[in-house]
């Protein structure tokens, strides 16, 4: 893995034909759910959760099923999947807040400015979580039209657990608020409206090519929905949820086979991290693997993919290769004929494995999973390497939206193979100190490159967020 320069990724055949010609540009739609566990899909196992419509696109597409986030948790998450870079690279941890001074900055390049420049509207309807202040927002980045919320959803003056009173959640149509205290009932609408806004500009911008950001604010607690879908679902509130996300992704999809661009375009469907253990039946599942957000382990990073390119991904593919949010830039701007950021990204071109191509190999040698600063594992092929850290686990699930509590644990180093032991349960470093040993040298590159807090290291590439002195 070359740390710290730019990309020169190789090219797939199938990647070229469509980049080398301009009309071929295809239109992208990606659907990013909140705390939507690995479980929480049907054709991924969820035994009480129907999802019809995901289900479709898996049958119609591609699934990967080691798919992973850059880190479990919000803001550090979008800014992985909208840069192609590590959050600790430009500066991103944890989740924003209305009082947050700092956010995405001007100089990183996203996905949206990447595909503006080769011509495309764009857009993004849903929550935005990388800065709230005008420098930082989304029409700032590239995207021509927003619909939605500035950080999550519970960051409300209804929270139920935290002392400090958040102020009204805000609603934006571009860089005007229009509607300053969002209530339970606008959030009830809130998944519909999004979808329905995703068709209107699919539908205004059908004779160009399209970028939709489509990241819906659920089933990020607290938990909403619309009338149509409550009380359906064998998994409760919960269940009902994910019906209607689901349902939202068949409104894009009848509508992309209406307009007769089903061929034109790519849809992408995944989530921003692990579900949210504490909260119980208000909360995911991320079974079988180990732990949920806000941990390093596979429950917190690991998350459902499902791709769906009639025409360019054969149908009924599965994926086992590792990739990350980080490589779909790279990978989006080959596919449109776009040009790499200036600056230094992590990411790297999986067209082959997104196209299905016969063998591909994930282009990455090592994958590296932080926690705020804190480097806590390498993941490379079939092995996953854990540093000695403290996480959180759950001792008893919460109910009905209110959390339950977490005790902190603490592993070791330890090394699983997720071919044989998919939950990471047994530790396998003693047979493998040469596996070890490579990691542990993976580590040491990406320390120099990113740093450390574990380690007291700074990193050479970390470059700063935005600030904003702008109330």
């Amino acid at each position: 893995m070359t740390v710290g320069t730019s990309l020169s990724p190789a090219r797939s055949s199938r990647a070229d034909d469509v980049a080398a010609d301009r009309d071929e540009r295809p239109n992208v739609v990606i659907v990013f759910t909140d705390d939507q566990g690995y479980a929480d899909v049907g054709c991924f196992g969820s035994p009480d959760i129907d999802t019809p419509h995901l289900d479709r696109m898996a049958r119609e597409g591609i699934r990967f099923t080691d798919f992973h986030v850059a880190q479990a948790v919000c803001s550090a998450s979008r800014a992985a999947l909208l840069t192609g870079c590590y959050p600790n690279r430009i500066g991103i941890s944890g989740a924003l807040n209305d009082q947050s001074r700092h956010g995405i900055h001007p100089d990183e390049t996203t996905i949206a400015e990447i595909l503006k420049a080769r011509g495309y509207a764009t857009a993004i309807f849903g929550k935005w979580h990388l800065g709230h202040r005008p420098p930082f927002l989304p029409t700032r980045h590239g995207f021509d039209e927003w619909f939605g919320i500035p950080y999550s959803n519970d960051m409300w003056p209804h929270h139920p657990t935290l002392g400090r009173r958040f102020p009204p959640l805000p609603l934006y149509e571009n860089e005007r608020i229009v509607d300053d205290d969002v209530t339970a009932d606008d959030q009830k609408q809130l998944t519909t409206r999004i979808a329905e806004r995703a068709v209107e500009f699919i539908e205004n911008h059908a004779d160009e090519p399209f970028f939709v950001y489509v990241a819906h604010p659920m089933p990020h607690v607290p938990l909403f929905v619309g009338d149509k879908f409550a009380g359906k679902s064998r998994r409760g509130l919960y269940g009902d949820v994910i019906s209607e996300i689901d349902w939202s992704v068949g409104r894009i999809l009848d509508t992309l086979a209406r307009l007769k661009l089903d061929e034109k375009t790519l849809v992408i469907f995944t989530s921003d991290n692990g579900p949210w253990l504490s909260y119980g039946n208000h909360g995911g599942s991320a079974k079988p693997l180990r732990e949920g957000k806000g941990t390093s382990w596979d429950g917190g990073v690991r998350v459902p993919f499902i791709a769906r390119w009639p025409g360019r991904i054969p149908a009924g593919k599965v994926c086992r290769e590792p990739a990350m949010t980080i490589d779909l830039l790279p990978t989006l701007a080959r596919l449109a004929g776009g040009e790499l950021p200036e600056k230094p990204i992590d990411g790297k071109d999986i067209a082959p494995l997104l196209l299905g191509e016969a063998d591909a190999k994930s282009p990455q040698e090592a994958y590296f999973i932080y926690w705020g600063r804190e480097l806590q594992a390498v993941r490379s092929g079939k092995w996953k390497l854990h540093f000695t850290h403290a996480y959180r686990t759950l001792r008893a699930p919460g109910r009905d939206g209110k959390p339950g509590p977490y005790d902190t644990a603490r592993t070791e180093l330890a090394l699983f193979d997720l071919e044989q032991d998919i939950g990471q349960t047994t530790n396998v470093a003693a047979e493998h100190p040469q596996v070890v040993e490579r990691l542990q040298r993976l580590a040491e590159r990406i320390r120099d490159d990113l740093g450390d807090s574990a380690t007291d290291r700074k990193g050479t590439g970390v470059r700063s967020a935005g600030e904003s002195a702008t109330p």
